[in-house]
């Protein structure tokens, strides 16, 4: 029973919660209250509304959907979803909506509906709630929105004109930019420019226009086009004296806003709670400085804002950790040949510093000294191991000593110069040698080396020479700093030389040159013997190298700039024992000149020249080319001399050799021997080539006869040849021994024939008689019958001169022509002998071919060459044969008697002994004529 109870209980409570869950979701809380406003300075539309009190006093979560038309439009141009918690104060709640199309063009209408969160139904939606756009009934023409507003470049806007009522909008663009606008209405016009650029100027202009009744009314408007602020950057604050703070930063970009529009910047204080007292300036860097009284930790935030945004930065700082000192100032110095001590001041009093020298050396490196942390007023620093009669540029810089912070500016820079001293090290000399009548001309040159260091001002040079073996008396001569050489004159010994420069406070050390004595080597007195070699230049420079002697302490390598001037700018250059190559660069180098390089072992200041090398630093073809100074010319060869062409170091590089370019007038050249060269132009030319420079005469053979040919010879050198044009023209002989062949081929048979037709009626009488027609005969009067186009005679009416009969040994006894065989090759069968003759080819056959028993008649006054059938029981004879029968044969006309019995009727009409007849006008003379 008991649980029976507990069961009723439990569907009780089950049944309640569902009814009240189904009950919950069915609740519904429609809006109540609908209200919308517009900001137009913010182009916003402001929407109030609120539901029933029971929904505040129960808390509920709430879901609203806003709708958002035009209200002469049926479609809905926004829907947003607003989800919030009611609060049991029953305030209204509140929705802003951005509009992109101007507030002022068109009335809007608004509409709301609601639903709890836990229900699945919505409310039913409010009325339509309208807020009206501008009214320029009483306006004097149209009118544009926005007006002045401020967009970001980038951005979309779009303008409308309102036209009055009655009139019509008949433009509306962008000053300077074709937009096309559309119409909402009669009376409204759109205009949307999409991703505004800044145009260069901060203003841009929309005119509209509107008609009635032929006359138009204008409106302008315009907007602002500019960029938010960017983030203040490097913002810091620091101080110089411990009193005055100022904080720097960097404006960034442009935002294209000035005026009332641009950017402002204030500072403030989050400690403190108060904004900075202090006036901002921009000009590279925008400033802010103020008094700091006691006040040691800050925390400074600045703040940039202009109509299209606001951004912020944020220093903290202890202002004992931002010492900035003032640059020091008063330089003063005072020096030695190697020293140089400085003296100045900075500003900032009671606080410790230390300071930073930065001297510049005369080679534009840079040396660092710092000087120890000093609370004096005056500094100084002293600077040491510098080099006599340099100049030095000094300057310093200080920061604070406890808490670096950052250094100060550079004091002003100061270019100081050190004391003189003696001069240090040796003069770098050199000579030329010029033998003359009783003894030489020396050419001294001197120059600063490397290791060299005047250490004061250069007023002159002193040269002293004096004979090297028996210690005569000394000579000597100065020169003012502006000479670099002299010439002395000296006889046949050998010279000691010295040469020495001198500032205000000494001389240098003597520079040492033996000039050898006449009675030296060849070498020593010039080295006229030396061979000269050929070098090669590069992009850096010309290459030389020599064969090194261990003997010589030092090498000297000289040349002249300007080998073709007087005098050249000899140069020179030493070099240590161990080397034996050197890349020598000058800038007076030219490509196309030739350069000679004299190199010299130097002993004991004595030196010897070694080797001779000449070369280009890149060589150049040719300035002309060979001259042609006279041509052998025969029928099939031309030779060509240019003698006088020079080879020397005239030309722009080493003549190598000579290109020889041949070819016939009319055609493309393929000469034995030579190889094809084709142009630009894509002709041919033959191209023979001289590698021997020397060589200046060339025989080109294989030409034709009585042909004109185009010649031309090219010099060249590493540097090629030049350009291929001005060629020579020959005109080749006719050919005499083809005229001898012509006439002995032309002339000898021509005389042979005339000869022969002269005398033809008498060879023809002699070696081709007359022969009669068969056809005109006689005995072919008959009129019996025919066999295609010939006439058959029987035998009973013919009467022959001879009869032959091949029957066995019988035809032994005939004439002597029965001989014959008519086999390829002669056979004989016991004393059997026949002969067999192959008919013409256009002879018409009626006879069945059959073995037949031959009747030979002769006629000497005729030869005919007889058609017979073939006997089908031996093998026809070819017709090469039959030739040798053949001729045998000859003018024989023959007559065959038919006694087969087997021979058909048409054979056999008229007699069954036939003779068939064969003229023989159609037939050739074959073989030896009898």
């Amino acid at each position: 029973m008991m649980n029976h109870f507990m069961v009723l209980a439990v569907l009780l409570l089950l049944w309640t919660c569902s009814a009240s869950y189904s009950q919950q979701e069915s609740i519904v809380f429609p809006v109540t209250y609908l209200n919308i406003s517009k900001d137009l300075a913010l182009q916003q539309l402001l929407v109030e509304w609120n539901v029933d009190k029971s929904a505040h006093d129960a808390g509920l979560a709430m879901s609203f959907e806003i709708q958002v038309r035009q209200t002469d439009v049926t479609t809905t141009m926004w829907t947003e979803f607003h989800n919030i918690t009611l609060d049991k104060s029953g305030k209204p709640l509140h929705w802003i909506w951005d509009s992109d199309l101007p507030l002022e063009c068109t009335s809007l209408s608004v509409r709301i509906r609601s639903k709890a969160e836990a229900s699945k139904i919505w409310s039913q939606w409010s009325l339509w709630e309208t807020v009206l756009g501008q009214n320029i009934s009483n306006s004097s023409g149209p009118q544009i929105f926005p007006n002045e507003k401020i967009i970001e470049e980038g951005s979309d806007i779009t303008f409308c004109c309102i036209g009055r009522k009655g009139h019509v909008l008949t433009k509306f663009f962008l000053h300077s930019t074709a937009h096309t606008f559309f119409h909402t209405n009669s009376q409204v016009a759109l205009l949307t420019v999409k991703n505004v650029t800044y145009p260069g100027v901060p203003y841009i202009k929309v005119y509209c226009q509107e008609s009635y009744n032929e006359k138009l009314y204008y409106d302008q408007a315009g907007v602002f086009v500019g960029k938010s602020p960017d983030t203040p950057d490097d913002f810091s604050c620091q101080t110089q004296d411990m009193r005055i703070v100022t904080c720097t930063w960097s404006q960034g970009r442009d935002t294209y806003l000035y005026g009332r529009h641009s950017s402002k910047y204030t500072l403030s204080d989050r400690f403190s709670q108060k904004l900075v007292p202090c006036s901002v300036s921009c000009s590279k860097q925008c400033s802010c400085s103020w008094n700091i009284g006691q006040q040691r930790i800050w925390n400074i935030t600045v703040t940039v804002e202009n109509p299209l945004g606001k951004k912020t930065a944020v220093d903290v700082f202890d202002v004992t950790h931002r010492i900035y000192p003032t640059a020091p100032s008063l330089l003063e110095e005072e020096c030695t040949d190697t020293e140089i001590k400085l003296y100045w001041k900075h500003g900032s009093k009671g606080i410790e510093l230390f300071c930073q020298t930065e001297l510049l050396q005369p080679d534009g490196k840079v040396e660092l000294h710092n000087s120890s942390a000093m609370h004096l007023h005056d500094m100084s620093i002293t600077l040491g191991g510098l080099y006599p009669y340099t100049e030095y540029t000094a300057r310093v810089r200080c920061a604070a000593a406890k808490h670096f912070w950052r250094w100060s500016e550079w004091s002003k820079a100061r270019t100081i110069r050190t004391e003189e001293a003696t001069p240090s090290g040796k003069l770098d000399i050199w000579r030329e040698i010029t033998p003359v009548l009783g003894g030489q001309n020396v050419t001294l040159f001197w120059k600063h080396a490397p290791s060299f260091r005047a250490n004061g001002r250069i007023i002159s040079y002193q040269v002293t020479w004096e004979k090297e073996e028996n210690g005569s008396k000394t000579e000597s001569i100065s020169f003012s700093s502006v000479h670099n050489s002299t010439r002395i004159s000296i006889d046949n010994h050998s010279y000691r030389i010295n040469i020495m420069a001198k500032n205000n406070v000494n001389y240098s050390l003597p520079s040492v040159l033996i000039i050898p004595g006449v009675t030296g080597t060849k070498e020593e007195l010039g080295g006229s013997e030396v061979k000269e070699e050929q070098v090669n230049g590069t992009d850096d420079g010309i290459f030389i190298s020599w064969e090194p002697r261990h003997i010589y302490d030092s090498y000297i390598i000289d040349w002249c700039n300007f080998p073709m001037l007087q005098p050249c700018d000899l140069q020179w250059k030493r070099f240590g024992h161990n080397a034996s190559s050197a890349l020598i660069n000058s800038a007076a180098f030219v490509p196309g000149e030739r350069y000679n390089f004299f190199i010299y072992g130097s002993v004991a200041n004595k030196a010897s020249l070694l080797e001779k090398k000449t070369g280009y630093l890149r060589e150049l073809p040719p300035r002309s080319d060979p001259v042609v100074e006279s041509i052998e010319l025969t029928f099939n060869a031309v030779t060509l001399y240019w003698n006088s062409y020079l080879t020397n170091k005239s030309q722009p590089g080493f003549v190598r050799g000579y290109h020889v370019y041949v070819s016939p007038l009319q055609e493309n050249c393929s000469l034995k021997g030579s190889k094809k060269l084709v142009l630009p132009d894509d002709s041919v030319l033959c191209k023979y080539t001289i590698e021997n420079p020397e060589e200046k005469r060339y025989t080109v053979k294989h030409l034709l006869s009585n042909t004109k040919y185009k010649l031309m010879v090219k010099a060249y050198t590493g540097g090629g040849e030049s350009p291929i044009f001005n060629f020579i023209y020959i005109d080749t002989p006719p050919n005499s021994n083809k005229l001898y062949l012509l006439l002995l081929i032309v002339i000898v048979p021509s005389l042979v024939a005339a000869i022969c037709r002269w005398k033809m009626k008498w060879v023809q009488e002699c070696c081709c008689p007359v022969i009669p027609s068969p056809n005109k005969s006689k005995v072919l009067s008959f009129k019996e019958f025919k066999v295609g186009s010939e006439k058959v005679l029987k035998t009973s009416d013919c009467i022959p001169d001879i009869l032959a009969v091949d029957n066995k040994a019988g035809a032994q006894k005939l004439h002597p022509w029965s001989q014959l065989s008519s086999t390829p090759t002669e056979e004989k069968t016991g004393s059997h002998n026949s002969c067999w003759i192959y008919p013409n080819e256009n002879e018409e056959r009626d006879f069945t071919p059959t073995p037949m028993t031959r009747t030979w008649f002769e006629n000497f006054a005729y030869s005919s060459h007889l058609a017979v059938e073939p006997d089908p029981n031996q093998i026809p004879k070819t017709p090469e044969a039959s030739k040798p029968e053949l001729s045998v044969m000859l003018y024989q006309p023959h007559c065959y008697y038919n006694e087969d019995p087997a021979s058909t009727p048409r054979e056999t009409a008229g007699s069954k002994t036939s003779l068939r007849y064969v003229s023989q006008s159609a037939v050739h003379c074959l073989g030896r004529r009898l």
